[in-house]
């Protein structure tokens, strides 16, 4: 579980970050392939290499290289989605991808929850859903492939972690991230390329910045899969990062929480005492 607390706090810190960088920040993008070298560069660096060997070689190169295609896919696929669907439905969606790997840890990986577990995923999704209630849906037409594809994006790509954890190498774990990683860096410096994207100092170091806990949210997360249920670990870590930022929203960036997000926030503390008793 401590494994699990650690992914949670990171992956607030990753959000946390992403705030702070608004004022200096220029080009998202050119921001987003830095990160993912500081990502590369410290799998690479706590993995003693970049190249796996012995039993299960190809599958981590495999695994970590799709994996990485769906990491940028979900950063595309989300920013697709905002100019399209508007803010509030593309964060709903993007927060209900915890439903793929939930339901691949039951009906691939044959985890059998607990009646209070299942409660407790019901009540987390439908948190999730009163959280972003109606208020700033962008107008015009909406597109529910556009949707479907980003929870498939986010989902798939946690998939893609207890799919290693189970079949892979565990002395490949560093390894299979630095596959993640470099190849979302690769990609991301190919679309930077593509749409002529500025580099800026900002960007650079706003994007380094990023990338430590970045990478601590994924490796931390891999390693509680060891020891938590991914039925339990995927939900517990979807909505305990959302009670994390929510609580440093309103401490240090002095955020009013709607009597909607309050009840919501209520509700995802349930579920986390559901999921986890």
């Amino acid at each position: 579980m401590l494994y699990l607390i650690l992914a949670i706090i990171s992956s607030s810190l990753v959000s946390l970050v992403m705030r702070l960088s608004e004022k200096w920040r220029k080009n998202g993008l050119t921001m987003l392939a830095a990160n993912y070298v500081m990502c590369t560069a410290a799998a690479a660096f706590l993995a003693g290499g970049v190249i796996p060997t012995g039993a299960g070689a190809g599958l981590t190169m495999g695994l970590g290289s799709f994996c990485g295609i769906l990491y940028l896919l979900g950063f595309v696929t989300l920013q697709w989605n905002v100019q399209l669907n508007g803010v509030v439905l593309s964060a709903t969606f993007q927060k209900l991808g915890v439903l793929v790997p939930t339901l691949a840890a039951i009906t691939i990986f044959g985890e059998t929850p607990r009646w209070t577990q299942l409660l407790g995923i019901a009540v987390a999704v439908g948190a999730i859903l009163f959280m972003q209630g109606r208020n700033g849906d962008k107008a015009g037409n909406r597109s529910l492939p556009g949707l479907l594809a980003l929870l498939l994006c986010g989902g798939c790509s946690d998939v893609m972690s207890k799919v290693f954890d189970t079949w892979g190498n565990a002395d490949h774990a560093s390894i299979f991230l630095v596959f993640v990683f470099s190849v979302a860096l690769l990609l991301c410096v190919l679309l930077c390329v593509v749409k002529k994207q500025s580099v800026t100092l900002p960007d650079i170091l706003c994007g380094f910045c990023l990338g430590i806990p970045n990478y601590m949210s994924a490796r931390f997360l891999l390693w509680s899969l060891k020891d938590v249920p991914a039925v339990v670990a995927y939900p517990t870590f979807s909505v305990g990062t959302i009670v994390l930022v929510t609580v440093v929203g309103v401490l240090f960036f002095r955020e009013k929480v709607e009597k909607r997000k309050l009840i919501a926030l209520g509700m995802i503390l349930g579920a986390l005492v559901l999921l986890n008793v």
